[in-house]
Parts: structure tokens; sequence; C-alpha cells
């Protein structure tokens, strides 16, 4: 059997053929998992909003709204909570891309008078054990039962009342503006 002569046709076309197949493997396998990591999204954030909030008997993520604003390049996603008709309070989603590592989102409940009830991590890349201690009770401690229209939400080095995370200032600074944003909402 006589071995096929390599030609440049012969080439560009099994490279062809190999990006095509892999192309269309990528686009099925995409296809299976969008639904189950959508559906997983959403349970993290009815698990955030159960923690953040006072309880309600209504389901927030259907009744979410979207609000503009001049903080957010996006939207603001504010879900309201109800419980027996009357509004007992609403979670807030804050974020800011100025964290040490960038992007800091957030989820804040709010009582109807404007008090922070809790705060979610939702996303962060902050440096692990510095930056990740956003996440910590005694730090998270500092917010609740707070009012951001007289509690500062920046931090003491820069006059505010929140005691910065050692070692993770600008973090501690992006959080505070993340919360301050969910407020302002």
């Amino acid at each position: 059997m006589s071995k096929k002569k390599d030609t440049f046709i012969n080439m560009v076309v099994s490279l062809f053929v190999i990006t095509i197949v892999a192309g269309f493997s990528l686009g099925f396998v995409n296809e299976l998992t969008v639904g189950p990591i959508e559906k997983g999204k959403i349970e993290r954030k009815v698990i955030a909003l159960k923690m953040v909030l006072p309880e309600f008997d209504n389901n927030p993520v259907e009744q979410v709204i979207m609000l503009k604003s001049e903080f957010a390049k996006d939207s603001v996603e504010v879900y309201p909570a109800f419980k027996e008709g009357a509004f007992v309070g609403a979670a807030v989603i804050g974020s800011t891309k100025k964290g040490f590592s960038g992007l800091i989102k957030i989820m804040v409940g709010f009582t109807p008078d404007g008090t922070i009830q809790n705060i979610q991590v939702l996303e962060q890349k902050e440096t692990p054990g510095l930056g990740t201690k956003m996440k910590d009770e005694k730090f998270l401690a500092q917010f609740r039962e707070k009012n951001p229209s007289v509690f500062n939400l920046k931090v003491t080095k820069d006059g505010g009342e929140v005691d910065a995370l050692t070692g993770a200032t600008i973090t501690t600074r992006a959080f505070g503006e993340a919360v301050q944003m969910a407020y302002d909402a």
C-alpha cells in the first residue's frame, strides 16, 4: 500500500473537518449545560434571598424589579419581599469592579426603613486569606442593623465607620461602595 502524499489541500481539509466536529461538539455540550447552570444560579439567588431578608411568603425572584442606575453599568436588581401582603423588605444586588482583583457582587437585604438586614457575597475574586475574609461573620456584622443614611460606609482611614480587613483595604473600600450602590438604588 502506498503512502498518501501530503499536500496543502489535504491538510486544510483535515483541519476544516476537525474544526467543524469540535465546534458542533462544543455547541452540543453547551446546550446540555445551559439549563442546569441557569437553574443553579436561580437556586443560589433564592438561598441568598432567604439569608438577607426577613421572613417572606412571596416569590421575590418572579417579582424582580430592574432599575436603571447611574452607579451601575447594567440595571440593578431589586427583589421585593412581602409577608401576608405587607412589604417587609427588599434585597438589592450591588456590585463594583474596584475590588483588588476586580468584580465584587453582593446582595444586601434592607428592611422597609432602609436598615441593612444582612449581606451575602455572591461573587468575588479577591486574594485568598485576605480579601476573601469579606465573607466572614466578624466583617459582615459591622454592617447589620445599620442604616447607610446615617452610617458612613467608608473605611475608618477615609473618615468612615467601617473597620477595614487587615491587608485588604482596597477590598473593604470596594465592598462599602457596593453596599452604598445597593442602598442608593
